[in-house]
């Protein structure tokens, strides 16, 4: 029989008493704890923040904001990979949300599991770790181990099996398979995860600094909410802001193919999803205010980083794609992310160019664990946290996707052939198997640049100007300076090989950056094709 949170938790001081010296808890207890909140499919362009109040009140306003936060790959199983392993999605091979795209594969295990960020935590830094959610998407298929697999380093372990539920759903305690059922009391699953990360900090061993990640299933699909949120924000809709329900012109052929204007079923849809998404938030408000509370009362609020972040942003209705995320635009790669902690100061903006590979550095190096014996492609946040001047950070980052499809036809729409995904309401497809692509973002003190590149038959080619277009209707690809389309181009072929360090490297609009026009015809012709080679 699995044994309750509370008993399993209960039986680790003793051992912890018996395992460390008195030295050495002394100082173990000095470091700082550090809790990660990760939600899923929450955007920040759209007003994703808003039913938060209370993590507003009790993170950001208690520290501070990165308002420029994004993520690498805007889809859950490649983006949850970059935050564990610190690495881009060409790095970790993690492609999509399937076996086959390495998400939880045999592959995955082998190769990066054992040197995540809380790998190294709990082997290198002492840290007792505990995770309650949703890991990876196909974490607990039987073909990679079931939920009998254990990642390395978690000391707790209480993860749902595949996708985000609500309800009638499996968790792996430690190992052991947990089926919860349809009672709100006692299965509502962002109630159950705030229940069980209570526990551990009510019974965790006091002589160990340790580390939570809470990954809720809000608000991803079905977005069910708790019975007495079912009422809350009747009155609102989607946002119309400038690049709702028009047509993507000048946009790759996936865009281009979206209804427009969308029928009123779709934003019907589109509305009804945008409220019930709302609505599951206010149980992650709940969560934050207790667990926040509960760590005031322990009295390590003060000795606690908490960070708060989504996987991926989220559409509802732009350039009239109806709901999902997969996109290369701003509403979804853009996310929240929140920071409070020892020596942050409160009610703090900061606009530096951040992305989530940099959380797996930030957390080991507010551990003390040094970077240079790690891989990992991002940067650490700490000297930003810490509010140190003239640091040296990014201006680029890189967003790459592999697309998915059918090899048959969608079963939804039948009509139209192989390749396509996704494809609903009323048959506008949200993915495809070209829907493959790579691009820099690019934020510096005189550019807010998007450049991508497509991998299909088109060789098609988006470029935003986001100063003058915040909304990225305009693609400028064929009107903007044909020097900085190359110069785009070239970095675009260095981040999508680089690895650790050279992935760090000045970008196009910095001081040290260096551009050699002769290596773009070298082997790979003005735009090179890599993707499929470089994924897998």
């Amino acid at each position: 029989l699995a044994m309750s949170p509370a008993a399993l938790l209960r039986a680790l001081p003793l051992a912890a008493l018996l395992l460390l010296s008195p030295a050495r808890a002394a100082r173990q207890a000095r470091r700082p704890n550090v809790v990660l909140i990760l939600t899923d499919d929450q955007d920040v362009c759209l007003g994703g923040m808003t039913p938060l109040k209370k993590t507003n009140a009790l993170i950001a306003q208690m520290g501070i904001t990165f308002v420029n936060a994004y993520v690498p790959s805007a889809l859950c199983c490649p983006s949850r990979a970059s935050i564990l392993t610190g690495k881009y999605p060409h790095n970790h091979h993690v492609v999509n949300n399937t076996l086959e795209g390495n998400c939880s594969s045999k592959l995955w295990q082998k190769i990066q599991e054992p040197y995540t960020f809380p790998a190294l935590l709990k082997a290198m830094c002492g840290y007792q770790t505990f995770f309650a959610g949703k890991y990876l998407n196909e974490y607990g298929a039987e073909d990679a181990g079931g939920v009998g697999h254990v990642p390395p380093g978690w000391s707790f372990w209480y993860a749902l099996e595949k996708n985000s539920k609500y309800y009638n759903y499996t968790l792996s305690v430690n190992g052991k398979a947990r089926r919860h059922g349809e009672n709100y009391s006692v299965d509502y699953l962002t109630d159950v995860l705030a229940n069980m990360s209570l526990d551990f900090l009510e019974y965790k061993s006091n002589f160990e600094p340790f580390f939570m990640m809470i990954a809720t299933p809000a608000p991803h699909s079905p977005w069910t909410p708790a019975p007495q949120y079912t009422k809350s924000f009747q009155n609102v809709s989607a946002p119309r802001n400038s690049n709702f329900n028009i047509h993507g012109k000048n946009k790759h052929w996936l865009i281009r193919q979206a209804k427009t204007p969308m029928t009123n079923s779709s934003i019907q849809f589109l509305d009804d999803a945008y409220r019930k998404r709302w609505q599951t938030l206010l149980s992650v408000d709940d969560l934050i205010e207790k667990l926040v509370k509960k760590l005031e009362v322990n009295g390590e609020l003060d000795n606690t980083y908490i960070f708060y972040t989504s996987d991926n942003g989220f559409h509802t209705g732009q350039f009239s794609l109806p709901i999902d995320k997969r996109q290369l635009y701003e509403f979804d790669i853009k996310v929240p992310l929140l920071v409070r902690g020892p020596g942050i100061k409160p009610n703090q903006t900061n606009k530096m160019l951040v992305a989530n590979i940099d959380l797996g550095p930030t957390i080991l190096d507010i551990a003390g664990y040094d970077l240079n014996k790690t891989q990992m492609d991002g940067m650490s946040l700490l000297p930003l946290l810490r509010g140190e001047k003239n640091v040296t950070w990014r201006s680029d980052f890189l967003v790459e996707y592999q697309g998915e499809g059918y090899n048959g036809s969608d079963p939804t729409c039948p009509g139209l052939g192989p390749g396509v995904t996704h494809c609903f309401p009323d048959c506008v497809c949200e993915d495809s198997y070209n829907n493959t692509y790579a691009c820099v973002r690019t934020l510096s003190a005189a550019w807010d640049l998007q450049y991508c590149e497509f991998d299909d038959r088109e060789v098609f080619v988006e470029v935003y100007n986001l100063t003058a277009d915040p909304h990225q209707i305009n693609n400028i690809a064929k009107t903007i300076d044909q020097e900085i389309l190359e110069k785009m181009n070239y970095r675009l072929m260095m981040l999508q090989s680089c690895s650790g360090a050279t992935c760090r490297t000045p970008g196009v609009f910095d001081p040290g950056y260096r551009f050699d026009p002769r290596l773009m015809f070298s082997n790979h012709g003005l735009r090179a094709r890599r993707f499929s080679a470089q994924f897998l």
